[in-house]
């Protein structure tokens, strides 16, 4: 099988791509643009192999993404290519409604044309896999909040309530998909995951920029009271998932991945904290004892969304996946990666200057 994915440069898409090269015998095409979160580092392992190709492309650019089609004849895609963070979005949101409405609007269309011009028994098999984000559900009820709060959890069926401009932005790619299904037959599998951490994370978002940030003495701001919760779901598992969804999963049917581990944004930035005084204490002369020391509280953001929880009983029971990391083992795995590769975080970072600490969502 020859998959085309877009984003593969990304940090989930490479995590997909580094994936299907180590585990199948499928050939890859990736698509990706290579704006600031884009690295063909996250990708070295497989720049050489003959089942992998790259196209340096923006998915809005229909000509290009025609001739990529016509080129490299794909028989699957998986749609990963979009600007993800929130704070981002907040300050800037164009970017976000070109990449992620326009941009997959401009692939539906692309790939329903090469679709319906396939051979019939190529047709019947042909998949186009949307991975989208458990932040098109909105907010969740928090247990400070309300008593039983613990057993809401978004489904399947959870009605949208998108809260900033990005998660706005995949409802509109979301709905996109689905009345691609509905009016043409386009064949589409769609996904929503819950927080994703692990090796390559580019250094804005809340695990890794901590990481780096508490390396340099710098401080460590969360947002509010630090009490937003998040289900956080480790990369590698993810691309297990997106893959065993797009080979077993049911046309035009949507599965939600979790990796079933809720945490407050404290709890996580306290956790690396001490892994790291742990992994790698502060040097005698340093400012500070305790990597703890550096946490400060600022000002929430706009429109911060409370709570999201994954119930991904769907897929464990129809597609039998389970993440195999706890956040425990997860997180230490990735703290160990980054103490590893820091030249790699340097180099990813210096290409867009320092960046403040994302909340990851």
């Amino acid at each position: 099988m020859k998959i085309l994915v877009t984003g593969g440069a990304g940090f989930i898409g490479s995590a997909v791509v580094r994936y299907i090269n180590r585990h199948t015998d499928d050939h890859i095409v990736n698509v990706d643009k290579l704006t600031y979160a884009g690295n063909l580092e996250n990708l070295a392992e497989v720049s050489q192999s003959d089942r992998y190709a790259f196209e340096h492309t923006d998915i809005c650019d229909r000509l290009q993404i025609e001739r990529i089609f016509t080129e490299h004849q794909p028989d699957a895609i998986m749609h990963l290519a979009a600007e993800s963070h929130v704070d981002r979005s907040i300050d800037a949101p164009a970017a976000f409604i070109e990449t992620n409405v326009i941009g997959t609007y401009t692939l539906l269309e692309v790939a329903r044309g090469y679709w319906q011009e396939l051979p019939d028994e190529r047709k019947r098999t042909f998949r186009f896999h949307h991975v989208s984000t458990d932040e098109v559900y909105g907010d969740l009820p928090h247990p400070a909040d309300e008593s039983g709060a613990e057993h809401h959890l978004f489904t399947e069926t959870t009605a949208y309530t998108p809260s900033s401009p990005y998660s706005a932005s995949k409802a509109s790619a979301d709905h996109l998909v689905r009345a691609w299904s509905r009016t043409y037959g386009l064949p589409v599998l769609v996904t929503n995951c819950s927080n994703n951490y692990g090796p390559y994370h580019f250094p804005e978002k809340l695990i890794p920029l901590t990481i780096l940030n508490a390396l340099e003495g710098r401080p460590l701001p969360v947002y509010g009271s630090g009490d937003q919760i998040r289900d956080w779901l480790y990369v590698e598992d993810h691309a297990h998932a997106l893959y065993t969804v797009l080979t077993r999963g049911k046309l035009g049917e949507t599965y939600n991945i979790g990796g079933n581990n809720e945490k407050q944004n404290i709890e996580v930035v306290r956790a690396i904290c001490d892994l790291l005084q742990e992994l790698a204490p502060p040097s005698a002369g340093a400012s500070f004892q305790s990597y703890r020391e550096l946490i400060t509280f600022t000002s929430d953001r706009p429109g911060h969304d409370r709570r999201y929880a994954i119930d991904a009983s769907k897929i464990e029971h129809d597609l039998n996946w389970q993440p195999a990391e706890t956040f425990d083992t997860g997180l230490r795995k990735t703290v160990e990666w980054f103490l590893a590769n820091l030249d790699w975080c340097h180099r990813a970072q210096g290409n867009y200057g320092r960046q403040r600490l994302g909340q990851s969502r």
